[in-house]
């Protein structure tokens, strides 16, 4: 019987335990920060706040407490907001067996050191008890909804530890949930949390009454964007067109239930970032955090992110998105074949 201890009771996080919860070798321990939230699922099996109308199976139990949560886990998935990681798996290492098994399920970027989540986590648990964590990232095109419901999905688990990555397919792979391995856990990760950004430009787009063609081009550039700064990462860009990157990218940017793409909607139609946050009631769109690291990535590494640097100027200098738009679109002009 598995132990996993899946910390974060979000969309994503009660979808992932339902997932789990499938498999009747497992056994759910769901962290929430929210007490409404364990109370929903203990009376109701129901996370009313975040993930409605999806029963949650007997196999989950929710906890409001992070020790109680961590008791006996071989596995740990986390799946809290990026800004919180650090802190959390600092209150987490105490708890934490030390051959536990880690999957990084957030898709962000740590806005003031650059770092990706599995970087933060190494670093804290290494840090506490001088010990190399076994770690790894699961992403891809995943919208919360449908997977909890059963639809067939399709994601990338990356890793350097051929051995974590066979585990964690064996135990993660259902029949309507299948994962894949990758070895290049920088660009996967990287993809997961750039082309939050990108969805944010498509939702702009699709706010300002702009067509196909717009967001065809948006996603198209916006790929190759997220490809250059992958590969100055260190990162492969055959990456980028698997599932992490082109399949995530085309996911947010064209799908109603993306919560980044609604962001840029809203921004589209005039609306004030404050004004959008305030309404989605304690839900997050990771891109709004995302950009800002991104932008500091890419100057790092002397890489060009036109999207990423128009979104930022949207999202947190107040600049007009009809005019971000006009200045993606006079930009000097570019080869697409020789520099993407």
């Amino acid at each position: 019987m598995n132990e996993i201890a899946v910390i974060g009771a979000g969309a994503w996080g009660t979808a992932l335990s339902i997932v789990l919860g499938r498999t009747e070798a497992h056994r759910i321990r769901l962290w929430a920060h929210e007490k409404e939230v364990c109370e929903s699922i203990t009376q109701r099996r129901v996370n009313e706040k975040f993930l409605p109308g999806q029963i949650i199976p007997p196999s989950v139990t929710p906890y409001n407490n992070l020790a109680e949560a961590l008791q006996n886990a071989n596995i740990v998935v986390s799946v809290m907001p990026s800004q919180h990681c650090r802190h959390l798996f600092e209150q987490m290492l105490p708890h934490l067996r030390a051959d536990t098994m880690i999957v990084s399920a957030t898709k962000g970027l740590e806005e003031n050191s650059l770092l990706r989540m599995t970087e933060v986590i190494a670093q804290v648990v290494k840090g506490g008890a001088g010990r190399a964590p076994r770690i790894g990232a699961l992403s891809g095109p995943s919208f919360a909804l449908e997977a909890a419901r059963g639809d067939p999905t399709a994601i990338a688990f990356a890793t350097h530890d051929a051995d974590l990555a066979r585990s964690i397919q064996q135990q993660f792979s259902h029949a309507s949930f299948r994962v894949y391995t990758n070895d290049d856990p920088i660009g996967v990760e990287l993809g997961g949390a750039l082309k939050n950004t990108i969805a944010i430009a498509a939702g702009v787009s699709a706010g300002l009454g702009l067509g196909h063609n717009s967001v065809a081009a948006l996603i198209t550039r916006g790929l190759a964007e997220m490809t250059r700064l992958v590969v100055a990462c260190g990162g492969k860009a055959e990456t980028m067109a698997g599932l992490a990157g082109l399949g995530d990218l085309v996911l947010t940017c064209t799908g109603g239930l993306s919560r980044n793409r609604s962001v840029g909607v809203e921004l589209g139609r005039g609306r004030k970032l404050p004004e959008i946050l305030a309404a989605m009631h304690g839900t997050v769109a990771e891109g709004v955090f995302t950009t800002t690291a991104a932008v500091g990535l890419a100057h790092a590494h002397a890489v060009e992110v036109p999207i990423t640097q128009q979104m930022h100027a949207i999202l947190h200098q107040g600049k007009a998105p009809r005019e971000a738009i006009f200045e993606l679109m006079t930009r000097s002009g570019k080869s697409e074949t020789l520099r993407p």
